[in-house]
């Protein structure tokens, strides 16, 4: 460790090597980095609330025969980037989606909105200021999220084909880092590209099929060469088992690197989006919060589920019948089906859908899903009608899951429920699975948004289902419901 160390603080000032490839760096590397990051996204608030105070402007002229010195409101944009910059918006974070940021913001229009109000006040203006600071705000509140929307969606479709990455180092040993270089994979968006993997322990025999495409680079003692070697902007530290000193050692280096640190915590399955770090002296403590499903918060979750579920049937139902009478015309048979779902507790209840599929022929084999996959989408034989196909393609055939919701066999938004004999072996199989059944089933949920609907990994399930229910509040579930809108325009089986 000690020559890592020396080689460490022979580097220059900013970290890299004078004659790393780094010093030529491309367009997209320089955008992806903090400093200039952060100052196209103030940009874009600037010209966002620009544009929302031209606009109040335009209507306070218009529609107002007494109002303050414009030059007042064009100090709006001002006032927002500083309540922006204090209230950390401009953070950076990995997953920094459009749903995630929009209350942030537009309570930050506002509480921008208020102290140009304020000041007015204490200016003595009274040209009816508040009535114009409303149109600023009424303003600003399209269009400064319109802005970040805008980004979100380029910087995310720019992920998606592999510009914008940092290149990632991970270090750590078994399935807990497979899985950190499967999400890397798997979901681009995040801006992480995982380029090398450090053995916290002795280097693994075998490694998963996803991360076999990311090279070993020796272990944690090589974590200053590899460094070098793959001009790495970010270390991610996952579960391992080792010294603790070799791993503290190991973010010293980063650090000094200039590389940014992310820690996988070793009780990761109980620390949610809540969880804060506190201090007693220098001894830092997690705080882990606990959602509690049998608690009030899920009744009244459960009232508003059947409220309204209610509503969305009473506004669909011409679309409801009509779809009775096309699956009644379709083919012989039932115009609902029920099948046995598994739902909270353990308990057994008929899940309804739509029928889209003609009578089951009993000499063909039983389906059997893959291994390591849930059952759904079209399984065996296709024997989906005319109508069924366009039901499942779009979703539609997952309407009567309402009446389900009025009856409280299921929630509008938690994990998908599934067959009694799959829940009994995937219970076995699969970690945490049995803990998904601590809350009402769903009729879409947390895993289904992320693209995990049909014939898709029940242990990826499992985790997002789990998080869900760990992370629950009413604006994840709105956030879901908004989400799943996006997720039906996707073909389905």
């Amino acid at each position: 460790m000690a020559t890592h160390t020396s080689e460490v603080e022979a580097l220059p000032r900013s970290g890299r090597p004078a004659d790393s490839p780094d010093s030529r760096r491309s367009l997209g590397d320089l955008v992806r980095d903090d400093p200039l990051s952060t100052a196209i996204t103030v940009s874009i608030d600037v010209v966002t609330s620009a544009i929302a105070t031209a606009v109040a402007i335009w209507w306070i002229v218009l529609r107002q025969s007494d109002y303050p010195p414009l030059w007042t409101i064009a100090l709006y944009p001002v006032a927002l980037v500083g309540v922006f910059g204090l209230r950390k918006i401009y953070r950076r974070g990995l997953n920094r989606r459009f749903l995630d940021e929009v209350g942030k913001v537009m309570t930050g229009c506002t509480v921008a909105a208020m102290v140009l109000l304020s000041l007015m006040l204490l200016a003595g203006l009274d040209e009816r200021p508040g009535a114009a600071t409303t149109k600023l705000w009424i303003s600003a509140l399209f269009w400064v999220p319109f802005g970040r929307l805008v980004r979100d969606l380029v910087q995310r479709n720019l992920r998606r084909h592999g510009h914008l990455m940092a290149p990632t180092l991970i270090i750590g040993d078994g399935p807990v880092t497979e899985q950190v270089v499967g999400r890397m994979v798997a979901a681009p968006e995040h801006g992480l590209k995982p380029v090398g993997v450090l053995a916290a322990g002795a280097p693994p025999r075998d490694r998963d099929e996803r991360a076999s495409r990311v090279p070993q680079l020796g272990g944690v003692d090589d974590l200053d060469q590899a460094i070098r070697a793959t001009n790495a902007e970010i270390l991610v530290v996952a579960f391992a088992v080792t010294n603790v000193e070799r791993l503290t050692a190991s973010v010293r280096i980063a650090h000094r690197h200039g590389v940014k640190v992310w820690i996988v915590p070793r009780m990761f399955d109980v620390i949610g989006r809540r969880s804060r770090v506190d201090h007693i002296g220098g001894l830092p403590l997690m705080s882990v919060p606990h959602t509690n499903p049998q608690g009030w918060q899920f009744r009244t979750k459960h009232i508003g589920d059947r409220v309204v579920a209610a509503l969305i049937l009473a506004a669909i139902s011409p679309v409801f019948l009509t779809l009775m009478l096309l699956v009644r015309l379709s083919s012989p048979g039932p115009i609902f089906f029920a099948q046995p779902r598994v739902g909270r507790d353990g308990r057994v209840f008929d899940c309804l859908k739509f029928r889209s599929m003609r009578p089951e022929d009993p000499t063909a084999e039983k389906f059997r899903p893959a291994a390591g996959n849930a059952p759904g989408g079209v399984e065996g034989v296709d024997r989906r009608t005319r109508i069924g196909k366009i039901m499942r393609s779009t979703s539609m055939d997952e309407l009567p899951q309402l009446l389900n919701v009025v009856r409280g066999e299921m929630s509008l938004v938690g994990p998908r429920p599934e067959r009694p004999e799959f829940v009994s072996l995937f219970e076995v199989q699969i970690r945490r699975y049995g803990e998904r059944h601590r809350v009402k089933a769903g009729v879409t949920g947390w895993a289904q948004v992320h693209g995990l609907r049909g014939q898709t990994s029940i242990a990826d399930r499992a985790e997002w289902d789990n998080y869900y229910i760990e992370n629950w509040s009413l604006w994840l579930d709105v956030k879901i419901l908004l989400l799943t809108v996006l997720a039906v325009l996707k073909r389905a089986e």
